[in-house]
C-alpha cells in the first residue's frame, strides 16, 4: 500500500485492496482520510468514511398546508413545548 503524505491521497492496487480490505476500512474509518483504489494506475473507486449526516430542516414547510383556526392562534401563547414540538412534527391535534 501506498502512504498518506500530506494533500497527497492513498492510492492502492486493486490486488492489495482485496488482500488488506479490512485494513483499508479500518484505516479509514479511524483517520477520515479517503483511499483510492486502483487498477493499472487509473483510479477505479474512492473509500471514504461514512458520516451519519442530520436531516436537513426545511423552511416554509408548513406553506398551503391548510390554515389555522382562530381558537388555535387564541390559544397559542398558552402552549407548552412538547405542544408545539407536537404540532411541527404533525402529531398535535
Amino acid at each position: 500500500m501506498c502512504s498518506m503524505r500530506g494533500d497527497i491521497m492513498e492510492k492502492v492496487n486493486i490486488y492489495d485492496a482485496k488482500t488488506n480490505l479490512s485494513k483499508i476500512v479500518q484505516e479509514v474509518a479511524r483517520t477520515g482520510e479517503p483511499v483510492v483504489i486502483a487498477k493499472n494506475g487509473h483510479a477505479l473507486v474512492k473509500v471514504i468514511a461514512y458520516r451519519e449526516e442530520k436531516p436537513k430542516r426545511k423552511l416554509g414547510f408548513m406553506l398551503n398546508k391548510g390554515s389555522v383556526s382562530d381558537s388555535f392562534l387564541d390559544n397559542f401563547d398558552d402552549m407548552n413545548a412538547d405542544e408545539i414540538q407536537d404540532m411541527f412534527e404533525g402529531k398535535y391535534e
